[in-house]
């Protein structure tokens, strides 16, 4: 296939232009035309799993997934019809006929997807009954929930793990009405818990503990900030609510990181708000610390250098830099320790 080509497709009348590797949900998403999915997500490779996303297609005689199906040229696609959302509406009430009914007191209520489509098709009863999956709740780690009876198996929380972070955590196990998401021989979580499943995943199956009962997604403020713990500069979105943070979600709308976060800039947000943060600078008076402003802090670090300096020699000092600052804030620190102090004994915290 040509690189680059351009297609001419058809979707519910409309002429849209498609793009050689696009599937039909990424022509239609472009064109702004809804097309719900649950196993779908922009950054994980098509997976086609949950079916929501069926379409029809002239000159195949079945549904088709929209998330997998690659576009042609001349392709006609209807997305929306009274038959495609009455499979839709029943592929939903089928995965909701396995589902906890607790979306009352759910961390993940009021963004949940499956919440969102069930509201979509008006789906107030569920006609199926049948037995229930029964899983027990995995939390012996202290940041992360896993809640496996609320799992639909769209496996977002395995391709994020495998295909972004390279780690392969977690995977399917088991097969049928018994099939699950399950660590190595059903053990306890071991990763890195950078806490990017909890992102991808789009029920309540997995929560963040530090976030547990803090707040709904419409009773906090958003405020766009930058990670402070590293200088990679992440985006960061800070909830707030009662001018406190509770809870930090990616920025997906760009940023160095792609929505993507590590277990400090996922969950290590308590400090913020802790009794016990420093706000200003300590100097110590009489055998105690006491609150300086910042220029009466650097004079003391000053006088303090130049009388070591004086008396012990440029050697006798070393400097150590940081990830958390940039690469210009460390060109100069070691600018200033060379210069300034006149050692050589500079060292950073990340050099292997």
């Amino acid at each position: 296939m040509e690189a680059g080509r351009v297609f001419k497709i058809t979707i519910n009348g409309q002429a849209v232009e498609a793009r050689a590797d696009d599937t039909i949900l990424k022509a239609a998403q472009r064109e702004g035309i809804h097309i719900p999915t649950l196993c779908y997500h922009r950054q994980l490779s098509p997976y086609g799993g949950c079916r929501v996303c069926v379409v029809s297609v002239e000159g195949i005689p079945r549904l088709v997934a929209s998330c997998t199906m690659p576009v042609t040229d001349g392709m006609q696609v209807r997305t929306d019809s009274e038959q495609i959302r009455k499979i839709r509406s029943t592929v939903v009430e089928l995965i909701l006929s396995n589902h906890p009914k607790d979306c009352m007191v759910c961390e993940q209520s009021g963004r949940c997807e499956l919440q969102d489509l069930a509201y979509e098709f008006g789906l107030s009863h569920i006609r199926f009954k049948g037995e229930v999956s029964v899983h027990e709740i995995e939390n012996q780690n202290p940041v992360l929930e896993r809640d496996y009876n609320k799992c639909i198996l769209c496996g977002r929380c395995v391709r994020m793990c495998d295909e972004i972070q390279g780690v392969g955590a977690v995977d399917f196990s088991k097969r049928g009405f018994r099939a699950k998401i399950a660590t190595a021989y059903d053990g306890v979580l071991d990763c890195e818990f950078c806490g990017n499943c909890i992102g991808a995943c789009p029920v309540g199956a997995l929560t963040g503990k530090p976030s547990r009962f803090k707040g709904r997604p419409w009773e906090v403020r958003k405020v766009k900030t930058v990670c402070n713990y590293c200088g990679c500069g992440c985006s960061i979105m800070v909830n707030v609510k009662g001018g406190e943070v509770v809870r930090v979600t990616p920025v997906e709308d760009g940023g160095i990181n792609e929505g993507m976060l590590c277990v400090k800039g996922k969950f290590g947000f308590e400090y913020i708000n802790h009794e016990d943060r420093l706000k200003t600078p300590l100097v110590k008076k009489n055998g105690a610390f006491v609150e300086a402003s910042w220029d009466e802090a650097l004079d003391v670090v000053a006088a303090n250098l130049g009388r070591i300096k004086k008396k012990y020699g440029s050697d006798s000092i070393g400097g150590l830099c940081s990830a958390k600052c940039s690469s210009e804030d460390n060109y100069l620190f070691q600018k200033f320790m060379r210069t300034a102090i006149g050692t050589n004994s500079v060292d950073h915290c990340a050099r292997y």
